[in-house]
């Protein structure tokens, strides 16, 4: 019973096309029912292509999961059922139906979903502070090393100062991709 009142991972089932006004609707009806306690963080799975048409650059939001939000909660009865009187949800992933609670996505697929998206489920701890000399270990400026102005715990990401083409540029770099230099 304990395991099952943590907050987990669910995928729930909408009309195609319908997953942001259901994740507004959700949004909206955790404040208005006061679930904030057992309803967190519901996610459409939605990257940016830049696309050139004519010339011109467009950018477009495409849907990895189309038909699905992801919903972090803590699996009550009245969650599960607020949830699944949401207008536009079709039901649960992983509910055989005829009553039954759905089973939660393992941490690792979320995790690597989550990535994918930018947001990252796990808090990095940070091994440097505002001053150290950093080396950047992923993303577009990987290899390079940069000074650590500031940082922002709560998006996980650190302003740095680094040396492009011949200027000082300072660029926000998230905790996961900085390697404080000399360990």
């Amino acid at each position: 019973m304990a395991e099952e009142l943590k907050k987990q991972w669910y995928v729930v089932n909408t009309y195609a096309g319908q997953e942001n006004r259901v994740k507004e609707n959700l949004e909206r009806r955790i404040k208005t029912m006061g679930l904030e306690d057992s309803l967190f963080q519901i996610v459409v799975a939605e990257e940016k292509e830049v696309e050139y048409k004519n010339g011109k650059r467009v950018e477009k939001t495409h849907n990895l999961f189309s038909g699905y939000v992801l919903v972090q909660m803590i699996m009550t009865d009245e969650a599960w059922y607020v949830v699944r009187n949401t207008p536009g949800v079709t039901g649960f992933i992983g509910s055989s139906g005829k009553g039954a609670k759905p089973f939660p996505v393992s941490q690792e697929e979320i995790d690597s979903v989550l990535r994918r998206l930018g947001h990252d489920s796990t808090p990095v701890q940070a091994d440097f502070a505002a001053g150290d000399e950093v080396e950047i270990i992923g993303g577009a400026f990987e290899g390079s090393t940069g000074k650590v102005e500031s940082m922002d715990d709560e998006k996980q990401e650190a302003l740095v100062s680094l040396i492009i083409f011949g200027r000082e540029t300072s660029t926000e770099i998230p905790y996961g991709d900085l390697k404080k230099v000399g360990e």
